[in-house]
């Protein structure tokens, strides 16, 4: 899978929002790098990367990393190698074994749902629960109809609806100027799609999917509670499914999801939405730390502890 987040159209949508972008490549490898700032300094982060075809590409992905985290006084890199020429289940020990260590927490998901779209898009549907392929095929009797637009002036349909779930739910989303500037980014270039669902006109429900060569990543989505009962959010990602088969893709990443062993897990409810599309989990090796400055970051890591000690 061709991730979104190593993608140039990320990079771009990173320079939008005023960050410094590093792109460089190799023999088997390539990598997207964003300074970033915490308490120990400057980051260089690698969200899902680097990316490469073996483990000797990754070994030249890393130091490539490194020399560019010292170029620029960075304290540390961070990366999540989730297509790096080796399996989640053996990075630990080759991680470790190159001076990697885990971060504090995965800023990305280590788990997510991907739903293939390869073959017939019936056998797509038939991997879902009855209820989502009656809703799919049936919900226009109600007068439910759907529109995908590359115009990012429609992103502020998804902002209304996500201040309506916030303030019902009491979370926090991605600010509007945020989320602004990614569609502003992404959409004229094709990079990006919108979908909403209307009652007779009016719209009820809306979702943002970002595109790589060959993946849809289902990123952010909200509903109109006044119309819930019409359950349009389930056709609204059937049509953004269908849209995606349309298109060439293979995938669609329906994003991060709960471990199965733990039912109280914050992202419980939302796990049982995306598993009932059918599909399969994916594992990735989290989010791992690559010290540059080693005195720094040690510093940084034992005062994190004393922190969560005091809390």
């Amino acid at each position: 899978m061709d991730h979104f987040l190593q993608t140039s159209a990320w990079a771009d949508v990173q320079r939008s929002l005023g960050r410094r972008v590093h792109e460089q490549s190799g023999p088997g490898w390539s990598f997207l790098a964003i300074e970033e700032k915490n308490p120990a300094g400057k980051v260089i982060y690698a969200p899902y990367g680097p990316v490469a075809d073996s483990v000797e590409a990754f070994d030249a992905a890393t130091a490539a990393l490194m020399a560019l985290a010292k170029e620029e006084r960075a304290v540390f890199v961070r990366m999540e190698p989730v297509s790096a020429g080796f399996s989640a289940s053996d990075a630990g020990p080759l991680l470790r074994a190159r001076g990697l260590q885990p971060a504090p927490a995965n800023q990305q998901p280590e788990l997510s749902w991907i739903v293939d779209l390869e073959g017939d898009f019936k056998d797509v549907l038939a991997g879902m629960k009855p209820t989502n392929r009656n809703l799919y095929r049936n919900i226009h009797k109600k007068g439910v109809t759907f529109r995908a637009s590359q115009d990012p002036a429609d992103i502020s349909v998804l902002l209304h609806f996500l201040h309506l779930t916030a303030a019902r739910n009491g979370f926090k989303p991605q600010s509007d100027e945020y989320l602004t500037s990614v569609a502003q980014s992404l959409l004229p270039a094709g990079a990006g799609t919108l979908f909403i669902a209307e009652l007779e006109g009016e719209p009820i429900a809306a979702a943002f999917a970002y595109d790589s060569s060959d993946t849809r990543v289902y990123a952010h989505a909200a509903l109109d509670d006044t119309h819930r009962k019409l359950s349009a959010g389930i056709p609204l990602l059937v049509t953004l499914m269908a849209d995606a088969k349309d298109k060439g893709l293979k995938h669609v990443d329906l994003w991060g999801v709960a471990p199965e062993d733990k039912p109280d897990h914050k992202w419980a409810g939302f796990t049982a939405f995306k598993k009932s599309f059918g599909g399969r989990e994916v594992s990735y090796p989290g989010t791992w730390d690559l010290p540059v400055n080693k005195l720094r970051y040690g510093a940084y890591q034992l005062a994190r502890k004393v922190r969560d000690r005091l809390r």
